[in-house]
Protein backbone atom coordinates (compact mmCIF):
# COMPACT_ATOMS: atom_id res chain seq x y z
CA UNK A 1 0.00 0.00 0.00
CA UNK A 2 3.23 2.21 0.89
CA UNK A 3 4.35 1.65 -2.54
CA UNK A 4 1.17 2.51 -4.48
CA UNK A 5 0.64 5.61 -2.01
CA UNK A 6 3.97 6.70 -3.55
CA UNK A 7 3.37 6.53 -6.76
CA UNK A 8 0.53 8.36 -6.39
CA UNK A 9 2.39 11.02 -4.52
CA UNK A 10 5.02 11.35 -7.69
CA UNK A 11 2.57 11.47 -10.38
CA UNK A 12 0.00 14.02 -8.55
CA UNK A 13 2.82 16.04 -7.75
CA UNK A 14 4.74 16.40 -11.56
CA UNK A 15 1.13 17.02 -12.78
CA UNK A 16 0.43 20.05 -10.06
CA UNK A 17 3.96 21.48 -10.89
CA UNK A 18 2.67 21.26 -15.06
CA UNK A 19 -0.54 22.81 -14.36
CA UNK A 20 1.01 25.87 -12.08
CA UNK A 21 3.18 26.56 -14.91
CA UNK A 22 0.34 26.19 -17.76
CA UNK A 23 -1.99 28.13 -15.83
CA UNK A 24 0.03 31.50 -15.16
CA UNK A 25 1.36 31.40 -19.15
CA UNK A 26 -2.01 30.88 -20.10
CA UNK A 27 -3.49 33.61 -18.47
CA UNK A 28 -0.94 35.90 -18.97
CA UNK A 29 -1.51 34.73 -23.01
CA UNK A 30 -5.15 34.99 -22.11
CA UNK A 31 -4.98 39.05 -20.88
CA UNK A 32 -2.19 39.96 -23.28
CA UNK A 33 -3.45 37.82 -26.44
CA UNK A 34 -6.85 39.21 -26.44
CA UNK A 35 -8.64 35.76 -26.08
CA UNK A 36 -11.26 34.26 -24.00
CA UNK A 37 -11.19 30.82 -24.91
CA UNK A 38 -7.58 31.34 -23.38
CA UNK A 39 -8.66 32.64 -20.29
CA UNK A 40 -11.48 29.97 -19.67
CA UNK A 41 -8.32 27.44 -21.05
CA UNK A 42 -6.42 29.54 -18.23
CA UNK A 43 -9.40 28.55 -15.51
CA UNK A 44 -9.66 25.05 -16.42
CA UNK A 45 -5.83 24.66 -15.79
CA UNK A 46 -6.29 26.38 -12.36
CA UNK A 47 -9.17 23.53 -11.20
CA UNK A 48 -6.69 21.12 -12.04
CA UNK A 49 -4.01 22.52 -10.18
CA UNK A 50 -6.60 22.30 -7.46
CA UNK A 51 -7.83 18.75 -8.26
CA UNK A 52 -4.32 17.37 -7.68
CA UNK A 53 -4.44 19.12 -3.99
CA UNK A 54 -7.50 17.20 -3.47
CA UNK A 55 -5.93 14.32 -4.68
CA UNK A 56 -3.02 13.99 -2.13
CA UNK A 57 -4.88 15.21 0.83
CA UNK A 58 -7.68 12.23 0.34
CA UNK A 59 -4.52 9.82 -0.46
CA UNK A 60 -3.10 10.10 2.55
CA UNK A 61 -6.79 9.43 4.75
CA UNK A 62 -7.87 7.02 1.76
CA UNK A 63 -4.47 4.84 2.64
CA UNK A 64 -4.67 4.57 6.29
CA UNK A 65 -6.33 1.24 6.46
CA UNK A 66 -8.83 -0.04 9.19
CA UNK A 67 -9.18 1.33 12.31
CA UNK A 68 -12.07 1.20 15.40
CA UNK A 69 -14.25 3.82 13.24
CA UNK A 70 -13.84 2.33 9.98
CA UNK A 71 -13.63 -1.23 9.82
CA UNK A 72 -13.54 -1.62 5.72
CA UNK A 73 -10.42 0.63 5.36
CA UNK A 74 -10.77 4.45 4.17
CA UNK A 75 -11.12 3.27 0.75
CA UNK A 76 -14.53 5.49 0.34
CA UNK A 77 -12.04 8.72 0.86
CA UNK A 78 -10.64 8.16 -2.47
CA UNK A 79 -13.78 7.80 -4.30
CA UNK A 80 -15.03 10.57 -2.78
CA UNK A 81 -12.10 12.76 -4.19
CA UNK A 82 -12.80 11.53 -7.68
CA UNK A 83 -16.77 12.82 -7.03
CA UNK A 84 -15.34 16.28 -6.12
CA UNK A 85 -12.80 16.45 -9.19
CA UNK A 86 -16.03 15.77 -11.08
CA UNK A 87 -17.81 18.61 -9.25
CA UNK A 88 -15.01 20.75 -9.70
CA UNK A 89 -14.79 19.91 -13.41
CA UNK A 90 -19.04 20.56 -13.79
CA UNK A 91 -18.41 24.47 -12.22
CA UNK A 92 -15.40 24.88 -14.64
CA UNK A 93 -17.59 23.87 -17.48
CA UNK A 94 -20.53 25.98 -16.69
CA UNK A 95 -18.45 29.09 -16.01
CA UNK A 96 -16.85 28.31 -19.18
CA UNK A 97 -19.85 27.93 -21.47
CA UNK A 98 -21.66 31.21 -19.54
CA UNK A 99 -18.40 33.29 -20.85
CA UNK A 100 -18.49 32.25 -24.02
CA UNK A 101 -22.26 32.71 -24.70
CA UNK A 102 -22.06 36.22 -23.27
CA UNK A 103 -19.76 36.68 -25.90
CA UNK A 104 -21.76 35.36 -28.35
CA UNK A 105 -24.28 37.14 -27.64
CA UNK A 106 -22.35 40.16 -27.58
CA UNK A 107 -21.15 39.95 -30.99
CA UNK A 108 -24.55 39.35 -32.35
CA UNK A 109 -25.65 42.56 -31.19
CA UNK A 110 -23.11 44.46 -33.15
CA UNK A 111 -20.65 44.74 -29.93
CA UNK A 112 -16.39 44.08 -30.96
CA UNK A 113 -14.95 41.85 -28.98
CA UNK A 114 -10.80 41.68 -28.95
CA UNK A 115 -9.28 39.83 -31.92
CA UNK A 116 -6.74 37.21 -30.37
CA UNK A 117 -2.87 37.62 -30.89
CA UNK A 118 -0.18 34.85 -31.74
CA UNK A 119 0.63 34.44 -28.27
CA UNK A 120 -2.63 32.91 -27.38
CA UNK A 121 -2.17 30.92 -30.49
CA UNK A 122 1.51 29.57 -28.85
CA UNK A 123 0.19 29.22 -25.25
CA UNK A 124 -2.52 26.68 -26.79
CA UNK A 125 0.30 24.45 -28.75
CA UNK A 126 1.64 24.35 -25.80
CA UNK A 127 -1.00 23.56 -23.57
CA UNK A 128 -2.05 20.81 -25.54
CA UNK A 129 1.70 19.22 -25.45
CA UNK A 130 2.34 19.65 -22.10
CA UNK A 131 -1.36 18.32 -20.78
CA UNK A 132 -1.57 15.31 -23.35
CA UNK A 133 1.57 14.03 -21.92
CA UNK A 134 0.57 14.44 -17.87
CA UNK A 135 -2.50 12.36 -19.28
CA UNK A 136 -0.51 9.85 -20.45
CA UNK A 137 1.53 9.61 -17.63
CA UNK A 138 -0.95 10.07 -14.75
CA UNK A 139 -3.65 7.50 -16.84
CA UNK A 140 -0.85 4.56 -17.09
CA UNK A 141 0.06 5.00 -12.81
CA UNK A 142 -4.11 5.26 -12.30
CA UNK A 143 -4.54 1.67 -14.18
CA UNK A 144 -1.70 0.35 -12.44
CA UNK A 145 -2.03 0.84 -9.14
CA UNK A 146 -6.44 0.80 -9.43
CA UNK A 147 -6.93 4.04 -8.61
CA UNK A 148 -10.15 5.24 -10.18
CA UNK A 149 -9.40 9.39 -8.46
CA UNK A 150 -6.01 9.18 -10.08
CA UNK A 151 -8.01 7.85 -13.64
CA UNK A 152 -10.30 10.85 -13.13
CA UNK A 153 -7.27 13.38 -12.40
CA UNK A 154 -5.75 12.03 -15.80
CA UNK A 155 -9.19 13.09 -17.28
CA UNK A 156 -8.65 16.64 -15.78
CA UNK A 157 -5.83 16.58 -18.19
CA UNK A 158 -6.96 15.12 -20.91
CA UNK A 159 -9.69 17.11 -20.74
CA UNK A 160 -7.02 20.58 -20.66
CA UNK A 161 -5.95 19.17 -23.37
CA UNK A 162 -8.91 18.75 -25.52
CA UNK A 163 -9.92 22.38 -23.91
CA UNK A 164 -6.73 23.90 -25.62
CA UNK A 165 -7.72 22.51 -29.21
CA UNK A 166 -10.61 24.27 -29.01
CA UNK A 167 -8.49 27.40 -28.31
CA UNK A 168 -6.07 26.83 -30.98
CA UNK A 169 -9.31 25.94 -33.19
CA UNK A 170 -11.10 29.06 -32.40
CA UNK A 171 -7.88 31.45 -32.03
CA UNK A 172 -6.03 30.44 -35.04
CA UNK A 173 -9.82 30.85 -37.47
CA UNK A 174 -10.01 34.16 -35.65
CA UNK A 175 -6.69 35.48 -36.53
CA UNK A 176 -6.39 33.84 -40.08
CA UNK A 177 -9.83 34.60 -41.48
CA UNK A 178 -10.56 37.79 -39.97
CA UNK A 179 -12.30 40.12 -38.17
CA UNK A 180 -15.42 38.15 -38.90
CA UNK A 181 -14.46 35.59 -37.54
CA UNK A 182 -13.47 36.16 -34.28
CA UNK A 183 -16.67 34.52 -32.43
CA UNK A 184 -15.19 31.27 -33.41
CA UNK A 185 -13.10 31.73 -30.19
CA UNK A 186 -16.24 32.06 -28.02
CA UNK A 187 -18.01 29.56 -30.18
CA UNK A 188 -14.77 26.90 -29.39
CA UNK A 189 -15.09 27.80 -25.53
CA UNK A 190 -19.07 26.72 -25.71
CA UNK A 191 -17.96 23.87 -27.19
CA UNK A 192 -15.00 22.97 -24.71
CA UNK A 193 -17.58 23.53 -21.91
CA UNK A 194 -19.94 20.82 -23.44
CA UNK A 195 -16.55 18.12 -23.73
CA UNK A 196 -15.70 19.11 -20.04
CA UNK A 197 -19.21 18.89 -19.11
CA UNK A 198 -19.83 15.26 -20.45
CA UNK A 199 -16.51 13.94 -19.23
CA UNK A 200 -17.43 15.05 -15.50
CA UNK A 201 -20.48 13.33 -15.63
CA UNK A 202 -19.01 10.06 -16.71
CA UNK A 203 -16.66 9.96 -13.85
CA UNK A 204 -19.30 11.49 -11.36
CA UNK A 205 -21.84 8.43 -12.04
CA UNK A 206 -19.74 5.60 -11.08
CA UNK A 207 -18.57 7.64 -7.59
CA UNK A 208 -21.48 8.61 -6.63
CA UNK A 209 -22.73 5.11 -7.30
CA UNK A 210 -20.46 3.63 -4.82
CA UNK A 211 -20.90 6.30 -2.08
CA UNK A 212 -24.16 4.86 -2.59
CA UNK A 213 -23.07 1.21 -2.16
CA UNK A 214 -24.59 0.04 -5.63
CA UNK A 215 -23.55 -3.26 -6.01
CA UNK A 216 -21.26 -4.31 -8.46
CA UNK A 217 -21.98 -4.71 -12.28
CA UNK A 218 -24.04 -8.13 -13.01
CA UNK A 219 -21.52 -9.42 -15.15
CA UNK A 220 -18.99 -9.33 -11.95
CA UNK A 221 -21.10 -10.96 -9.68
CA UNK A 222 -21.76 -13.79 -12.15
CA UNK A 223 -17.44 -14.05 -12.22
CA UNK A 224 -17.96 -14.02 -8.34
CA UNK A 225 -20.21 -16.86 -8.29
CA UNK A 226 -18.76 -19.52 -11.05
CA UNK A 227 -15.49 -18.49 -8.87
CA UNK A 228 -16.89 -19.75 -5.90
CA UNK A 229 -18.64 -22.70 -7.24
CA UNK A 230 -16.01 -23.83 -9.18
CA UNK A 231 -13.88 -24.63 -5.96
CA UNK A 232 -14.08 -28.54 -5.09
CA UNK A 233 -16.80 -28.86 -2.29
CA UNK A 234 -18.99 -26.16 -2.95
CA UNK A 235 -22.74 -27.06 -3.72
CA UNK A 236 -24.38 -23.76 -3.92
CA UNK A 237 -23.70 -19.87 -4.22
CA UNK A 238 -26.49 -17.72 -2.59
CA UNK A 239 -27.07 -14.20 -0.96
CA UNK A 240 -24.36 -12.65 -2.72
CA UNK A 241 -23.91 -9.25 -1.89
CA UNK A 242 -21.23 -6.76 -3.00
CA UNK A 243 -19.91 -3.15 -3.27
CA UNK A 244 -16.73 -1.54 -3.71
CA UNK A 245 -14.69 0.57 -1.47
CA UNK A 246 -12.14 2.33 -3.46
CA UNK A 247 -9.60 0.70 -4.92
CA UNK A 248 -11.22 -2.49 -2.91
CA UNK A 249 -13.86 -5.24 -3.66
CA UNK A 250 -15.96 -5.95 -1.31
CA UNK A 251 -18.06 -9.47 -1.26
CA UNK A 252 -20.61 -10.98 1.11
CA UNK A 253 -21.65 -14.95 0.43
CA UNK A 254 -23.34 -18.04 1.32
CA UNK A 255 -21.87 -21.30 0.42
CA UNK A 256 -23.48 -24.55 0.53
CA UNK A 257 -21.41 -27.71 1.42
CA UNK A 258 -22.08 -31.50 1.63
CA UNK A 259 -23.80 -31.99 5.74
CA UNK A 260 -21.26 -34.35 6.29
CA UNK A 261 -18.23 -32.18 6.36
CA UNK A 262 -16.23 -31.04 9.57
CA UNK A 263 -16.12 -28.27 10.29
CA UNK A 264 -12.18 -27.85 9.89
CA UNK A 265 -12.93 -29.50 6.41
CA UNK A 266 -15.99 -26.48 5.76
CA UNK A 267 -13.53 -23.95 6.82
CA UNK A 268 -10.55 -25.58 4.20
CA UNK A 269 -13.02 -24.74 1.42
CA UNK A 270 -14.22 -21.53 2.56
CA UNK A 271 -10.35 -20.34 2.54
CA UNK A 272 -10.11 -21.61 -0.69
CA UNK A 273 -12.91 -19.60 -2.27
CA UNK A 274 -11.48 -16.67 -0.49
CA UNK A 275 -7.84 -17.72 -2.31
CA UNK A 276 -9.62 -17.63 -5.11
CA UNK A 277 -11.33 -14.25 -5.37
CA UNK A 278 -8.54 -12.59 -3.92
CA UNK A 279 -6.62 -13.66 -6.67
CA UNK A 280 -8.87 -12.95 -9.13
CA UNK A 281 -10.11 -9.57 -7.76
CA UNK A 282 -6.43 -7.92 -5.82
CA UNK A 283 -5.36 -8.28 -2.37
CA UNK A 284 -6.81 -5.59 -1.40
CA UNK A 285 -10.60 -7.64 -1.27
CA UNK A 286 -12.16 -8.05 1.90
CA UNK A 287 -14.43 -11.03 1.69
CA UNK A 288 -16.60 -12.88 3.74
CA UNK A 289 -18.56 -16.12 3.43
CA UNK A 290 -20.88 -17.74 5.22
CA UNK A 291 -21.05 -21.49 5.79
CA UNK A 292 -24.39 -23.80 5.08
CA UNK A 293 -25.33 -27.43 5.09
CA UNK A 294 -26.76 -28.79 1.61
CA UNK A 295 -29.40 -30.05 3.72
CA UNK A 296 -30.37 -26.51 4.74
CA UNK A 297 -32.59 -24.65 3.43
CA UNK A 298 -31.45 -20.81 3.35
CA UNK A 299 -34.72 -19.65 1.67
CA UNK A 300 -36.04 -18.82 5.11
CA UNK A 301 -32.73 -17.27 6.20
CA UNK A 302 -31.94 -14.63 3.64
Amino acid sequence: MLEREKEIERITWFGMAINAVLTMFKLIAGIIGHSSAMLADAVHSLSDFVSDIVILVFLKISCKGRDKDHKFGHGKFETMATFILSIILIIVAAEILSHGVQNIVAVIHGDVIAHPTPIALIAAVVSILGKEFCYQLTVRVGRRVNSPAVIANAWHHRSDALSSVGSLIGIGGAIWLGDKWVILDPIMGCCISIAIFVVAIKMALPAMKELLDIALPEETEKEIIAIAAAVPGVSDVHNLKTRRNGPSVIIDAHIMVIHTMTIVEAHAVATEVERRLTEHFGKETQINIHIEPDNFSHENHE
